[in-house]
């Protein structure tokens, strides 16, 4: 149930980010719950690989590094959810950094509510 949940939350953060943000398209409910699932399975697959192997630029940048994984993260994304554009490498890092906000927001008032 908690899971079914949490994959509401980031179809409804991808939404308002998509609404948000210029230059980022997100056709519809529909593409959001897809995209939702995709980010979910390349956060689980892709993006540890990517981590340990940009380690040593990641500890040279203290980590800020991880936000460009993630702009790629969104890019990749977006080549595979028909329904979902981004217009480019930074309307991807600045929807990746609006959607963290937005799921960490629901993802506290859940736990408050609770």
């Amino acid at each position: 149930m908690i899971l079914l949940l949490k994959w509401l939350i980031s179809a409804v953060s991808i939404l308002i980010a998509g609404y948000l943000i210029p230059g980022v398209k997100v056709s519809g409910a529909w593409s959001a719950l897809i995209l939702a699932l995709v980010f979910g399975l390349l956060n689980a697959t892709i993006k540890p690989l990517l981590v340990i192997l940009t380690l040593p630029i990641n500890i040279i940048t203290l980590g800020l590094f991880t936000l460009v994984i993630n702009a790629l993260i969104v890019m990749l994304a977006s080549s595979i959810v028909k329904g979902f554009e981004v217009g480019g490498f930074f309307n991807a890092l600045l929807f990746s950094l609006v959607l963290t906000i937005i799921q960490t927001l629901f993802e506290m008032m859940l736990k408050k509510g609770s």
